[in-house]
């Protein structure tokens, strides 16, 4: 209980947070009307999180737990101060989002699932929420196997869950930073404007920055691109072929894998 309130009350104060800030900051003019597209936003979340929990029997943070108390996972077997333990477990888990976020875009059938995200006209905090049921499914999965496999800390395993909702809120949302402190949190951690080239319809720039957290594995793997080519102003986010108002509307967002 005490996890989940930890996780949805950062949730909440990082949505609220960024939410102000891209208000008063934006970075770029919304083109469709933000109460429509957050409450569109929000609900797919919520149906996310609702089917998970009823779908699956474990949540990673509780795999976590079984496989500490019955010395299953790798880091179980090994003997590594904790601290090292915790640290590695952090960069496994955020590789292997960046390696699944790579994955769903060059794989068809994972495609046509992630196009909900990426089908957004506009790209504000809301839209680091905006995922497909199905691939919330798939991810949350993923997790699972890597959990089982790795057996890392309960306590990295909540703080990458944290970690990971808090920082697509923050490098999703329509806010303007300070050029030199966009330069310098990039050299870590995903920005706002390294994350909105990701966004672009020109599908060479929406093939790039895949990272959700740290941005090292954009640099590693050479997936990393600076700047939309026609500046974060001038750029078209969205999808060319979902442009229509519909489809900022649930059920039709919800139905855009199948069409």
């Amino acid at each position: 209980m005490n996890e989940t309130i930890v996780r949805i009350g950062s949730f909440l104060i990082i949505l609220a947070v960024m939410g102000v800030a891209e208000t008063l900051y934006p970075r770029r003019p919304l083109t469709t009307p933000r109460i429509q597209r957050w409450f569109s936003n929000l609900s797919a979340s919520l149906i996310s999180t609702v089917l998970v929990r009823l779908v699956l029997p474990a949540l990673p943070v509780a795999l976590a737990g079984y496989c500490q108390a019955n010395n299953l996972g790798l880091l179980n077997t090994i003997h590594i101060p904790d601290w090292l333990s915790l640290v590695s477990s952090l960069l496994v888990l955020d590789l292997l989002i960046y390696g699944q976020h790579v994955a769903f875009h060059k794989f068809r059938p994972l495609w046509r699932i992630h196009r909900m995200h990426h089908a957004d006209l506009d790209i504000d905090t809301s839209t680091g929420v905006r995922f497909h049921p199905l691939e919330i499914f798939l991810s949350t999965l993923l997790k699972l196997a890597a959990v089982f496999l790795l057996g890392p800390p309960v306590l990295a395993v909540i703080a990458f869950e944290i970690i990971l909702n808090g920082l697509a809120l923050f490098n999703h949302a329509n806010v303007q930073l300070p050029i030199p402190l966009d330069a310098a949190l990039r050299r870590i951690i995903v920005t706002p404007d390294m994350h909105r080239v990701h966004h672009s319809t020109d599908m060479r720039e929406a093939n790039t920055n895949f990272g959700f957290n740290l941005s090292v594995w954009d640099r590693l793997f050479t997936t990393y691109k600076a700047q939309p080519d026609l500046g974060h102003l001038g750029m078209k986010i969205g999808l060319n072929i979902f442009r229509e108002p519909e489809y900022s509307r649930l059920f039709r967002m919800l139905a855009i894998p199948f069409l």
